[in-house]
């Protein structure tokens, strides 16, 4: 393996923990608030605490199925509708799965280029790398919405979920 291929394993290996991680801080304290809180209308791109780690569910479990090349993809929101407790087990589960694949994945894998279609029904090709970059990233982006969510709603007591935590916590 070039010297490359084995830095672009770690690196994914260790976005992959840390979206897990960080998922994990978020949503204990998430479950931590009353139901009313965690169902608040705010002012965000999905309504609500609850509807925002549903969005993130169903964004990566999409990814997961697109990867795996499956013909149907059930979003998970689509199928059911899922209390907060289920869709974070569900983001945890996802999160859980896609950190055991990256660390059992080959060069091969990650380099591979797969075949998909957005919802809109647009074709595109990627390499699963950048897909996992992509995926992890917008973890990220919705992770800073539940903050500024959890802020709305007077929460000041929030966990630290910066990359940076993260890799400190690995020392």
């Amino acid at each position: 393996m070039s010297p490359n291929v084995i830095k672009m394993k770690e690196l994914l290996t260790s976005y992959a923990a840390y979206n897990y991680w960080a998922n994990q801080e978020l949503c204990k304290k998430i479950l931590a608030l009353p139901q009313a809180q965690q169902q608040a209308v705010v002012s965000c791109s999905f309504g609500s605490l609850q509807g925002t780690v549903i969005h993130m569910w169903d964004a990566e479990s999409i990814w997961w199925q697109r990867m795996k090349l499956l013909e149907t993809i059930v979003v998970p929101s689509l199928s059911f509708h899922p209390t907060i407790d289920e869709a974070v087990q569900g983001l945890l589960e996802q999160g859980k799965q896609w950190l055991e694949w990256v660390r059992q994945a080959s060069p091969p894998q990650l380099e591979h280029v797969f075949a998909y279609q957005n919802t809109k029904k647009e074709n595109f090709k990627q390499p699963v790398w950048q897909m996992l970059l992509h995926s992890f990233n917008h973890g990220s982006f919705h992770r800073g919405q539940l903050v500024t969510i959890l802020r709305q709603l007077g929460e000041t007591r929030i966990p630290a979920t910066d990359y940076i935590h993260f890799s400190r916590l690995k020392k």
